[in-house]
């Protein structure tokens, strides 16, 4: 493994999730792998799980780590190729890039779409070019289209929790939220469950569609009781709409999650990533039932995060 952005990057997705479980057993079993080794991790944007779960998966494999909150602690960067710097950019991303790539063996940089240019953001600017003038491998802590730790942690989880001998049904449904939330889990969360073998329904107001790109054959149902039936997993997440780019749309009927509304489903698993904006995008009730999950999935971001480095140590250590 050379980088980690999406899926994509994984050849055999049961393979590796059944490896992050077993390493979950014993974390500390190849804490000499990244001995000497250094590990960045650079944040445009805010974090909590992933910066302290990567942090933790990379001093259970011996790495050192640096961490560089950028937009606060770092020059501001440009990103225009070309551009006359005489204005309020002071450092090119390319020169941050390489330095960056001499202090580090391996980089993790996070960040999020800004909602304001839908091309810019789909086309992954920030983080195509950071790769592009890095020199060494680089680990997506979460881009402007997709969040894949979050969705390995989470996949991790439901194979955990799965009932046996049944395939389950996973449901993500649209929660409301008081500001514009990006699409990056909604994304990544169904690109990887389109992955697996489970029934993956997407429930939200029309007008939320999120890109397609991404959703590809999921049922997608608008009507959030009838995509709840029977669900064995029930993910919650707000994003703004794709199609009226970056925006908060009015929405008719309530959508927030209730303990009255899982009542037709499997006994739900419930899953949010965290962050959530408690009686808002879901109730306590639910966020504090027995069947909630959100404190496992921000268990296995540690996990997640440390087959992804450990994969990409031992495939420069066997280049």
């Amino acid at each position: 493994m050379k980088r980690f952005f999406s899926i994509d990057d994984i050849a055999n997705l049961d393979a590796f999730i059944q490896e992050a479980i077993q390493i979950k057993k014993t974390p500390l079993q190849k804490s000499e792998l990244g001995k000497g080794k250094t590990l960045g991790l650079v944040f445009l944007n805010s974090s909590l799980r992933t910066r302290l779960s990567t942090q933790k998966a990379a001093q259970n494999l011996g790495l050192n780590t640096i961490v560089l909150n950028a937009n606060q602690e770092a020059w501001t960067w440009e990103f225009e190729d070309g551009a006359i710097m005489n204005g309020g950019t002071v450092e090119h991303i390319k020169d941050a890039a390489q330095v960056l790539s001499q202090y580090c063996d391996i980089i993790g940089i996070r960040c999020f779409a800004g909602l304001a240019n839908k091309e810019e953001d789909t086309s992954e600017k920030v983080f195509s070019l950071f790769e592009k003038y890095a020199t060494v491998p680089l680990i997506s802590l979460e881009s402007a289209t997709l969040h894949p730790l979050q969705s390995l942690a989470d996949c991790i989880t439901i194979e955990e929790q799965k009932p046996m001998n049944k395939k389950p049904k996973v449901v993500l449904t649209w929660a409301p939220h008081i500001k514009s939330i990006p699409h990056a889990v909604g994304n990544s969360f169904a690109q990887w469950m389109n992955k697996t073998d489970c029934e993956f329904v997407i429930t939200h107001p029309k007008g939320y569609e999120l890109d397609p790109k991404f959703t590809q054959h999921a049922t997608i149902e608008y009507n959030q009781e009838v995509a709840l039936q029977d669900a064995d997993f029930v993910y919650i997440k707000n994003w703004s709409s794709f199609e009226e780019y970056g925006k908060i749309l009015e929405t008719t009927n309530d959508w927030m999650l209730t303990n009255e509304k899982l009542k037709v489903t499997n006994n739900a698993k419930i899953m949010h990533c965290l962050p959530v904006r408690r009686n808002v995008e879901v109730s306590d009730e639910v966020l504090d039932s027995e069947n909630a999950l959100i404190y496992q999935q921000a268990n296995n971001r540690t996990y997640a995060a440390q087959i992804v480095l450990q994969k990409i140590l031992e495939s420069n250590e066997n280049a």
